[in-house]
């Protein structure tokens, strides 16, 4: 309800939507370019994903490479993985959340929050 029974300001709410889509583009283009890391076994294995959850790099410590047990390198890599998109779902609540709060407080559709 508006205070004092008027009619909303269209062009206001227009020019805050628009803001809103900025701000989120902007967000967005951030988390591309952001990379955070993940790591399992102790730093034996890293990996590296972008904000938005894209895998850009897989270290591999050799000392992590057994030829006769190729299954703990796998778990290992897979460990890395999920930690480093982890890692990539915390800052998309840090950069997105706020802004997902000022649309209503409902989330973005197509975001993990």
């Amino acid at each position: 309800m508006i205070p004092g029974g008027g009619q909303p300001n269209m062009q206001q709410l227009l020019q805050q939507a628009q803001k809103m889509q900025q701000d989120l583009a902007r967000a967005q283009e951030e988390l591309a370019a952001t990379e955070v890391e993940g790591q399992a076994g102790g730093g034996l294995v890293k990996a590296t994903v972008t904000g938005s959850g894209e895998l850009r790099g897989l270290v591999i410590d050799p000392k992590a490479v057994d030829p006769d047990d190729t299954e703990t390198l796998a778990d290992l890599v897979v460990a890395a993985v999920q930690a480093a998109s982890e890692n990539a779902q915390q800052l998309q609540q840090q950069k997105l959340g706020p802004l997902a709060q000022g649309l209503g407080g409902g989330g973005i559709p197509g975001l993990p929050f």
